[in-house]
Parts: structure tokens; C-alpha cells; sequence
């Protein structure tokens, strides 16, 4: 079997597309308009699996040799989704685009290929209107970055038939990702809807000025953040009484009091941006150096708790 992907543009998305599926042993193609974007893409590659290989964190059961020996660059669109199974568009956040190039492959591929987007924000239905092929469509939300975070939000089109998003779903356990599927299309998915309210509220308690925001991070990092890094809240809410029935009874009155406190949406003034921006510059100044390595740490973090949490989880 090969397994043939289709980027766009191949940014951090679209390079972890490529070793994640290589990793699992398909053979992938990358694609872009530009020849000098793919010879990048095919170079930062293969230093990453080196790199990765050399701190025994790559993925998979074959060698950072033979994984790299399954991906190669092609220039020509119909050339590199020729046989394909699965395509993953990675290209920028812009609808246009997006349904420029979703109408192109509509016109490339049979009816077993499935059309996958990585986009994490835009509507399936918007997404995929109008094309022939949309019962093959899907939406497939990975983290940032993912080769450490291996959920990935399955988002179907009202179209989109139950084998597509089967498929998909069996290919991104087959290469170690977590797919979760979302039963029908919501603004946000499920990640960013959760993300949005803890970054909501976060701000309202800067702003109101209840902690600091460096303290903020802390109540995450070292509070809530640990537990959640392997439950989720309503595991964490089964766990911390009697089953679920007894938490609720519980503190369901407390959860409502306190919840009917929340402010409206944040406007994100730019005095208060300014006051977060101020105090979050302390720890980490805001030139690209400084945020490089600070992102370089937070992935070398993630790799360690990926690695912590398969000895650890229940299979």
C-alpha cells in the first residue's frame, strides 16, 4: 500500500504530515508549486529524523534511513496524488485557496482517494462545496506541533460518508496518532472551542486584575495542566468523588454559582495585550531568537511526556 500526501505550501504541518506517515511505513509524496520549497521541506526532513533518531525518539519500527527512503518531492500535482490513498492538504488558513485546490484534486482523483484538510479553523461545509468527491472528504485538525501531540480532530462534511471517516480514522491510529471524531461540524472543533474558554477566562483574571499573568501559567503548568496531560475533565470529574452521578450531586450548585461569574468575551484591549505581552517578555523576550529556543525546549518537553505517557497509560 502507499500512501500519497499532497501539501500545499510544506511548512511545520506539512513536514510532520510527511514523517508521521513514513513513520508507519507508507510511502509519501510531497508537493508544492515551488521546487525550492520541496528541496527544503526533503533537507529540514531529514535532519529532524536524524536528529530524532540519535535521541531515540523517532517514531515507528524502521530506521530513519528507510523512513526517509518513503518520501520524495514531486513539482507536478496529477503526478504526486497518482495512486494515492490518502491526500493531506496543508496549505495556509485561506478559504480560497483552500477550495482552489480541493476543486483541482476533485478533478484528479478516482472515488477511493480520501481528500483531507489540515485546517483548524474552517467549516467542512464551506470547505468542500460544490465537489464531486465530497463524500471522500475530510477535515483532519492536527496539534501543533504533531509529531509530540498525536491528537488529531476528525471533522466530517454533512456529506461525508461513515467509510471515509472510518478510513481516516484507522490510517491515523496505524501511524500513532489519537483521532478523536467530532460528530458534526462545530465553529472551532472540539481543541479550539476548550482552548478559547481557558483563554477567555484567563484573560478576564488578568485583566481584572486577580493574578498576575505570569502566576496565570503557573495555575495551568503546574496545576491543572499535570492532571489533564493524561485525564481529561470528565475523567478528572469521575475520578475526584464517587463516580460522576456523585460529583455532580455534589458540586454541580457550586460549578453553577461560580460559572454564572464568568464576564462577556474578552475585547482583548490593547492596553491589557500590552500588560500580559510586558510581563510574559520577563521569561521569554519576544525577538526570534529567544522564542526559537523557547520553542525548541517545549518541544524537547513534549517528547519527553509523549514518551512518559506511552510507559504509563493503559493499553
Amino acid at each position: 500500500m502507499s500512501n500519497q500526501k499532497r501539501i500545499g505550501k510544506l511548512g511545520l504541518i506539512g513536514r510532520s504530515w510527511a514523517m508521521l506517515f513514513a513513520s508507519g511505513g507508507f510511502q509519501v509524496k510531497l508537493y508544492d508549486i515551488e521546487q525550492q520549497q520541496i528541496t527544503s521541506a526533503l533537507d529540514s526532513i531529514r535532519k529532524e529524523m536524524k536528529s530524532l533518531e540519535q535521541c531515540g525518539a523517532l517514531k515507528g519500527s524502521l530506521s530513519a534511513e528507510q523512513q526517509l527512503s518513503l518520501i520524495s518531492g514531486c513539482a507536478n500535482i496529477a503526478e504526486a496524488v497518482e495512486g494515492a490513498v490518502h491526500i493531506q492538504e496543508c496549505v495556509p488558513e485561506n478559504l480560497e485557496l483552500k477550495k482552489k485546490i480541493f476543486t483541482q484534486l476533485d478533478g484528479l482523483v478516482d472515488d477511493r482517494v480520501v481528500l483531507s484538510s489540515s485546517t483548524s479553523c474552517l467549516l467542512p461545509s464551506k470547505l468542500f462545496v460544490g465537489l464531486a468527491h465530497v463524500k471522500q472528504c475530510i477535515v483532519a485538525h492536527p496539534v501543533n506541533p504533531p509529531y509530540y501531540v498525536p491528537l488529531v480532530e476528525l471533522v466530517p462534511h454533512p456529506e461525508t460518508s461513515p467509510a471515509t471517516m472510518d478510513r481516516t480514522h484507522a490510517l491515523l491510529r496505524k501511524i500513532g496518532q489519537s483521532p478523536v471524531r467530532v460528530l458534526r461540524e462545530i465553529d472551532g472543533f472540539v481543541l479550539n472551542r476548550l482552548q478559547y474558554a481557558i483563554i477567555s477566562e484567563a484573560w478576564r483574571l488578568v485583566e481584572e486584575g486577580i493574578v498576575s499573568p505570569s502566576d496565570l501559567d503557573l495555575v495551568m503548568s503546574d496545576g491543572l495542566g499535570m492532571r489533564y496531560a493524561f485525564i481529561g475533565p470528565l475523567e478528572t470529574m469521575h475520578l475526584n468523588a464517587e463516580g460522576m452521578i456523585s460529583y455532580c450531586d455534589r458540586y454541580s450548585e457550586g460549578m453553577k454559582r461560580v460559572l454564572k461569574t464568568f464576564g462577556p468575551i474578552p475585547e482583548f484591549s490593547r492596553a491589557t495585550v500590552e500588560k500580559v505581552n510586558q510581563d510574559l517578555c520577563l521569561k521569554v523576550p519576544d525577538d526570534p531568537g529567544h522564542l526559537a529556543a523557547r520553542r525548541q525546549w517545549r518541544d524537547d518537553c513534549l517528547m519527553r511526556l509523549a514518551k512518559l505517557k506511552s510507559q504509563v497509560q493503559p493499553q
